[in-house]
C-alpha cells in the first residue's frame, strides 16, 4: 500500500508543478501582450505621424539637428575672420539642408529651405546685448548666420531659415530662427 500511496502523492506534485508552470507562462504572456498593444507595434499603426502636428514640424526639427550638428562641427576663427567661420558652417549644414529638401519626395512633399537674413538681424538685434557693461563683443549677421564676438573669437549664435513644405494637402511657409546651443 506504501507504493501506490507515494504514487498519488507523486501524481499530486506533478500536476502542482505544472499548474504553478501554466501560471508563470500565463504572467509572462500578460506584461508581454500589454507592451504590444501599448508601444504601437500593430502593423496598422504609423509610429511618427500625428495628423493634428502642425505642417512642416517634422523638417523644422531635422533642422534642428542639423543645425547643432554643424555649429559643433565648426573649428574656433578670430573674430576678424567671420566670414570664414559662416563658410565653414555653411560647407557642413548645405548637403543636410539637402537631404532634408529631398528627403519626403517620394511621398510627394516638396520641401526648400533658404536663409533670412532680416529675421537673422532682428534675432540678433533682440538677442544681443548693448551698452558699455555687456559680458561680449559685437553682434554681426552674415547670409542669414548670427555670429558675436567673444573673447576674441567667433561664436556661432543662430541662423534664420525660410522654410516651404508643399503637400497634397497644401502648403505652409515658415520662418523659423534657429539657436545654436
Amino acid at each position: 500500500m506504501t507504493g501506490g500511496r507515494s504514487n498519488d502523492d507523486g501524481h499530486r506534485d506533478r500536476a502542482q508543478l505544472v499548474l504553478l508552470a501554466a501560471a508563470v507562462v500565463a504572467a509572462a504572456l500578460v506584461p508581454m501582450a500589454l507592451a504590444y498593444l501599448t508601444l504601437g507595434a500593430h502593423p496598422d499603426v504609423a509610429a511618427s505621424t500625428d495628423e493634428r502636428e502642425r505642417p512642416g514640424a517634422e523638417t523644422l526639427r531635422a533642422l534642428d539637428r542639423t543645425v547643432a550638428n554643424a555649429s559643433t562641427a565648426v573649428g574656433r576663427y578670430p573674430w576678424d575672420e567671420r566670414e570664414r567661420t559662416v563658410a565653414a558652417f555653411d560647407a557642413v549644414l548645405a548637403p543636410d539642408v539637402r537631404g532634408i529638401e529631398t528627403a519626403r519626395i517620394e511621398e510627394t512633399v516638396v520641401v526648400t529651405v533658404d536663409r533670412n537674413a532680416t529675421a537673422a538681424t532682428a534675432w540678433a538685434d533682440a538677442n544681443c546685448p548693448r551698452g558699455p557693461n555687456r559680458a561680449f563683443g559685437d553682434c554681426a549677421v552674415d547670409h542669414g548666420v548670427v555670429v558675436q564676438e567673444r573673447a576674441g573669437e567667433t561664436t556661432l549664435l543662430a541662423v534664420a531659415f525660410d522654410v516651404t513644405v508643399t503637400e497634397p494637402e497644401g502648403t505652409a511657409r515658415l520662418t523659423v530662427v534657429v539657436e545654436m546651443r
